[in-house]
């Protein structure tokens, strides 16, 4: 975890010396449109394949595909979750998703309670509610990392792991910014250097404790679109995470059947997000496309947004528009590439 908390303070001074907000600043809107746009597909995939219904074949026929058999009780629970969800949402109930997921949920403790088995993988009331946390790893923190491989292949790999965290976190923050329209005419998130600095200390705070980055998570959308705006629903839920170390047992209750719902109709409302964006103008079109789609093709957000920035950039500047590239994008660009050829995180 030493490799974690290196990156974590690197990223921690360049927040500090302004130069992550500036880089945010320079990426296009129609880029940032589909960042949001591709995390959505993203969460939706996450949620369909944590609830069983999307797969690797295991002949290997094709890269995913639908379950082998959608006809279990697994199955029922997810599809009644999401049509409970959705109709909630589109009733504009307060609380839709939180409802949608407690229904999915007692929905699948009963039916393995009935059936004496677990045909609904996760919904199992626990023996025992409360359990002692173990905190055995924290602190365990080792930064032989340069011994063990050496200056500089050791350094390459704390720069792709910066890579990484830097452009998760700041897609899924311009993307939960959105949601909760809190975005101005410009694309642009204010006091976003709070939550910079928030999230790069965080990636200190996880390596330190033997664990991985605290950063910006896809899920947060899932609160934006339930009402989420002024940081409260925040301290909310890291204060449940909290006492969730002691009630583990407990929380463990809720299926993936359940939460993959939640995540699905919040990846449709992200989604449109790209109504926005100019698809006549193939020099946006393309980098947009390619930034939505490599996302869930290559479960990795940082992926979507490195291919988006450099068509941009080669694109712009092939078609003699090099003045409209912001200088610290095409920076951005040509990293990008080293981090394509030496082997994404």
């Amino acid at each position: 975890m030493g490799v974690i908390v290196i990156e974590g303070v690197i990223m921690l001074i360049i927040v500090l010396a302004g130069l992550r907000e500036a880089i945010m600043n320079a990426i296009p809107d129609a880029l940032k449109r589909s960042i949001g746009a591709g995390i959505g597909l993203f969460i939706a995939l996450i949620g369909l394949v944590n609830a069983g219904l999307v797969e690797h074949p295991e002949d290997g026929g094709t890269i995913v595909a639908l379950s082998g058999d959608v006809t279990t009780w697994n199955t029922l629970v997810f599809v009644v979750g999401l049509v409970a969800i959705g109709a909630l949402v589109a009733r504009r109930v307060p609380a839709a998703l939180l409802l949608g997921i407690l229904l999915a949920t007692v929905l699948g403790v009963v039916i393995n309670g009935l059936s004496g088995g677990t045909p609904v993988p996760g919904a199992e009331l626990p023996d025992s509610v409360a359990a002692a946390p173990d905190f055995g790893l924290v602190g365990d923190v080792s930064f032989n990392v340069f011994d063990v491989l050496g200056i500089g292949a050791a350094v390459a790999v704390v720069v792709a792991v910066l890579m990484a965290n830097f452009f998760d976190a700041m897609g899924t923050a311009l993307a939960v910014g959105r949601k909760a329209e809190l975005l101005d005419e410009e694309g642009r998130l204010p006091m976003l250097r709070r939550v910079l600095l928030v999230e790069s200390a965080g990636a200190i705070a996880g390596g330190a404790a033997s664990a991985s980055s605290n950063t910006i998570f896809v899920e947060s959308t899932a609160g934006a679109a339930q009402g989420a705006r002024t940081g409260l629903a925040n301290v909310t839920t890291g204060v449940l995470f909290l006492l969730c170390m002691f009630v583990a047992p407990l929380a463990a209750v809720i299926p993936s059947a359940a939460t993959g719902p939640a995540l699905v109709v919040v990846g449709a409302l992200m989604l449109g997000q790209v109504a926005a964006i100019d698809w006549e103008d193939m020099g946006v079109a393309l980098p947009a496309f390619a930034t939505v789609a490599l996302m869930p093709f290559t479960y990795s957000i940082a992926n979507g947004v490195g291919a988006g920035v450099v068509l941009y950039v080669l694109i712009a500047v092939l078609r003699g528009r090099w003045r409209d590239v912001h200088p610290l994008l095409a920076v951005v660009a040509a990293v990008f590439v080293w981090y394509f050829s030496y082997g994404t995180v």
